[in-house]
């Protein structure tokens, strides 16, 4: 099981959470959007193997919602950080 450090309510288990996709995707805006832009936006994702920037909500906790650091091929959790914040960078070690 995973632990995921909510920015707020400190460590807590991944059955606490709700994943939410990719983080700091560009929405289009509903008004003057057409199919094409939400098409990209609903199903056109990076899917990286590494390290990735998802969001994540603390459903069994605060409630919030926040963005999450994790590395897909070794399920390492980086850095949590509050939904707004600037993107931090990914960390360097190998094998992480």
């Amino acid at each position: 099981m995973l632990l995921i450090p909510c920015p707020y309510c400190g460590d807590r288990p991944e059955t606490e959470f709700s994943f939410g996709g990719e983080a700091h995707l560009k929405r289009p805006d509903p008004s003057s959007a057409d199919d094409a832009a939400w098409a990209e936006l609903l199903f056109l994702r990076e899917n990286t193997k590494g390290w990735t920037r998802e969001r994540w909500r603390h459903g069994a906790g605060c409630g919030r919602w926040f963005n999450l650091t994790r590395n897909t091929a070794t399920n390492i959790v980086g850095e949590a950080y509050p939904m707004g914040a600037p993107k931090p960078a990914f960390p360097k070690a190998s094998g992480s």
